[in-house]
């Protein structure tokens, strides 16, 4: 892929080149050291992918993003950024990946083949609006993960754990606020446990004889209270 390099940092810059060189897969064809400057290149370079900073001077990254998702066919945009903070703010950009520096290579490499598998199978892979995901920050990387693949919230102490379809994530956040920010999205079986009524499988007792749902997809069981066991019962039964 060609790979066009968008940071005001020369030694960012000079990183981001000397990481893709060690990848060996893709070629650098441009570096700009701001929004605009990306835009005035992008005819000249044909990217397919811009590795770009968010705080610049002048156009800053997540508006420079605004304008190459209008392009057609546009490039993928791929964040490379010290702040973890704009990560809502550029996934609503249609931007494919946000990279948190100093980026590893093991990471830059992972963000580069998600864009040639989206270059090879021809698809846009548009991402949905930010309000459609969960937000999961990680050392070096930010998730979002879809709420359609969440499959139960639980929290713990002052974490909670975020069970989806390819793994499970922590956040830092509220059942609570979770439950009210997405009310037709989850219901709640605990007071430390909401689930997607869309992956439910039924209901069996542990060997305690507390009452457990059941998951399609994972083997992972979580307690019911007494409060919501009619609730959950009648979840299971319309998904039959």
């Amino acid at each position: 892929m060609r790979i066009l390099i968008v940071d005001d940092e020369p030694l960012a810059r000079e990183r981001l080149k000397s990481l893709i060189a060690a990848i060996g897969r893709d070629t650098v064809c441009g570096e700009a050291d701001s929004g605009q400057a990306a835009l005035n290149l992008i005819g000249e370079c044909q990217p397919d992918v811009l590795l770009m900073d968010i705080r610049m001077p002048g156009m800053d990254g997540l508006e420079a993003a605004q304008q190459v998702a209008k392009l057609q066919p546009a490039p993928t945009v791929i964040f490379t950024t010290a702040f973890d903070q704009h990560a809502l703010a550029a996934f609503e950009t249609r931007a494919m990946d946000y990279l948190l520096k100093p980026v590893g290579r093991a990471r830059l490499e992972e963000a580069l083949e998600r864009a040639r598998e989206r270059a090879d199978h021809g698809t846009s892979d548009k991402t949905q609006k930010a309000g459609a995901h969960i937000c999961a920050r990680g050392r070096n990387k930010i998730e979002l993960i879809p709420l359609e693949e969440v499959i139960y919230l639980r929290a713990d102490k002052k974490y909670i754990t975020v069970r989806h379809l390819h793994g499970e994530a922590l956040i830092e956040d509220s059942l609570k606020a979770l439950e009210e920010k997405h009310p037709r999205q989850f219901a709640r079986i605990h007071r430390n446990a909401l689930v997607n009524p869309a992956y439910l499988s039924g209901l069996e007792r542990d060997r305690n004889g507390r009452l457990c749902t059941t998951f399609r997809n994972i083997d992972d069981c979580l307690e019911v209270s007494r409060r919501h066991s009619s609730e959950i019962r009648a979840l299971i039964l319309g998904n039959r």
